[in-house]
C-alpha cells in the first residue's frame, strides 16, 4: 500500500525524478514520457467517467486502474531476478478490453464513414481518450525501442484506443448518433 506523508519532497528540482527502482533520471527521460502520458489518459478517462453510468462507468472504473498498473509497470525497468516482482500488465487484463470490445461490437451500426469525435458529451470525452491513448501508445514504443518492456503493455495501449473508439459509438446510441465524416463537404 501507497503511503504518501508529504507532496513536495524538492528531489525534482533539479529536472531528475526517481523511477520506481529508485533510479534517478531526467525529466524528459522516453520512460517518464510514457508514463506521463499514461497519467495523462488516466485523467481524460475521468472526465469521461463523470458522463457514464451502469456498465460503461464500470468498464471505465476498471480500466483507471489498469492505467495505474500500466503507469506502474512502464516506471519500472526490467531486471533479471528481482528483489521484489514488480507490477506489471497481464494478458488478462488485455484479453478482458478484446472481450468487452466484442461485447460493445455486437450491437454496433456498421460504418460507412469515418466518424468525427463528438456527439454526445461522454461520446466526445472517450474520443479524447482515444487520442491520448495513440498518443500513449507511439510514446510507450518509442521506449520499447530504446529499453526492454513488458509487451503486454503496449498491447494494452493499442487494445484500449480500440476500447474508446467502441465506447464512444456505444454512448451514441449505438452509433445511430455518430457524426460521420463527409469527405470534400466544404469545397
Amino acid at each position: 500500500m501507497v503511503k504518501l506523508t508529504k507532496i513536495y519532497t524538492r528531489g525534482g528540482d533539479g529536472g531528475q525524478t526517481s523511477l520506481s527502482d529508485g533510479s534517478r533520471v531526467a525529466k524528459d527521460d522516453l520512460r517518464v514520457a510514457a508514463y506521463g502520458d499514461v497519467d495523462e489518459l488516466n485523467a481524460v478517462v475521468g472526465l469521461a467517467r463523470l458522463q457514464a453510468s451502469g456498465a460503461v462507468e464500470a468498464m471505465l472504473a476498471r480500466i483507471q486502474h489498469d492505467l495505474f498498473d500500466l503507469g506502474a509497470d512502464l516506471a519500472t525497468p526490467i531486471v533479471e531476478d528481482p528483489k521484489y516482482p514488480p507490477l506489471r500488465i497481464v494478458d488478462a487484463q488485455v484479453d478482458r478490453l478484446e472481450q468487452e470490445i466484442d461485447q460493445l461490437g455486437e450491437a454496433l451500426s456498421t460504418l460507412n464513414s469515418f466518424v468525427l469525435p463528438g456527439g454526445s458529451a461522454l461520446a466526445a470525452h472517450l474520443h479524447l481518450a482515444r487520442t491520448v491513448a495513440r498518443r500513449a501508445e507511439r510514446e510507450a514504443t518509442t521506449l520499447a525501442r530504446e529499453a526492454n518492456i513488458n509487451p503486454a503493455a503496449l498491447r494494452y495501449l493499442n487494445r484500449l484506443s480500440d476500447h474508446m473508439f467502441q465506447l464512444s459509438r456505444h454512448a451514441n446510441d449505438d452509433g445511430a448518433a455518430d457524426i460521420l465524416w463527409v469527405p470534400g463537404a466544404n469545397r
